[in-house]
């Protein structure tokens, strides 16, 4: 019976189907494999259900190999040098489609309490200082009708701005590395600054990965309103976070929605102190169902491989 490591705790129903066709060892740790750790696990099992944290970088494959896949648990995978992983013989697959979904409701979750100063109303209450309704009191940004301008129109781009325009009535402008025909009534832009200065309510989807490293860089940043307001569900270093803390401190932008961090689990203490910041503990596919669909998917690829199968979500 084939080798299987599973780097984390995901959920039961998973690991049970896997240990009906797999000799299955499953880590107690929450932390995820140091690069050391993950040469040992590509020496030592067949197949590998990494996630997010998992530090597959070209040192881990530099020693010996005995496994043939990594089946990510996880649409983002640049936490996996997938170059060095080809070169290796290593198969990588991911769990798209199944996230998109979820994700783009966390979006929306996030750009709705950043507006209307939701997380800083309930700490308002369970303070006990709340005096009861005012005319004036916590205004916040108004959502219907408001312009959002999408950064990376793939599955859960599309999907936010299905939400934004048939359920909010917001005009949709989108900046995308390549020229995109999309199903929802939008605007593509050829520049990532002329989307920045038109958007009320900016969101961040691209995939994580060295292309898009720092992409919302603080020249970016200069070109929102005073008025905006930053919402990023892709990967926390897409953005330059000095440079996003400087512009929410400064008063140079409205106030941001965040659930991915440039150094997770590390939150600066900055951000943390904000009170125009809504923060989030990296929770975009955090239901039961859709995580169990993602460990399925990815156990799948994992059989796929087993049985001389091609693997359905492969991506080298």
């Amino acid at each position: 019976m084939k080798t299987l490591l599973i780097t984390r705790q995901i959920p039961e129903a998973i690991i049970e189907n896997a240990r009906t066709q797999f000799d299955v060892t499953v880590r107690e740790s929450t932390e995820g494999l140091m690069p050391d750790e993950a040469a040992e696990a590509l020496a030592s099992y067949d197949a590998i259900l990494p996630t997010l944290g998992d530090r597959f970088t070209a040192e881990a494959f530099g020693g010996d190999i005995r496994c043939k896949v990594l089946a990510n648990f996880g649409v983002g995978y640049n936490h996996i040098d997938v170059d060095a992983a080809k070169a290796a013989g290593v198969a990588v697959s991911n769990t798209p489609d199944v996230v998109t979904d979820a994700t783009a409701d966390l979006a929306m979750t996030l750009i709705l309490s950043a507006c209307r100063r939701a997380g800083e109303g309930e700490r308002l209450v369970r303070s006990g200082q709340w005096l009861g309704w005012l005319p004036t009191q916590m205004l916040g940004t108004h959502v219907t009708g408001k312009r959002v301008g999408i950064v990376g129109m793939g599955r859960i781009g599309q999907a936010i701005a299905r939400r934004c325009h048939y359920g909010f009535d917001m005009p949709v402008i989108y900046f995308n590395r390549s020229q995109k025909e999309v199903e929802v009534p939008s605007r593509q832009v050829d520049d990532l600054a002329l989307l920045m200065s038109q958007a009320d309510i900016i969101v961040v989807t691209v995939p994580g990965g060295a292309d898009t490293r720092a992409l919302i860089d603080a020249e970016a940043i200069a070109q929102m309103d005073p008025s905006a307001v930053f919402i990023n569900v892709a990967r926390g270093d897409v953005v330059d976070e000095p440079a996003l803390i400087a512009a929410l401190s400064e008063g140079r932008i409205a106030a941001a929605g965040l659930d991915v961090y440039a150094r997770e689990p590390l939150v600066p203490q900055e951000l943390r102190q904000m009170e125009n910041v809504v923060l989030l503990p990296h929770l975009g596919t955090a239901a039961l169902e859709v995580r169990e669909a993602m460990g399925q998917m990815a156990l799948d690829n994992i059989i796929a491989w087993a049985a001389g199968d091609s693997l359905p979500q492969r991506v080298v």
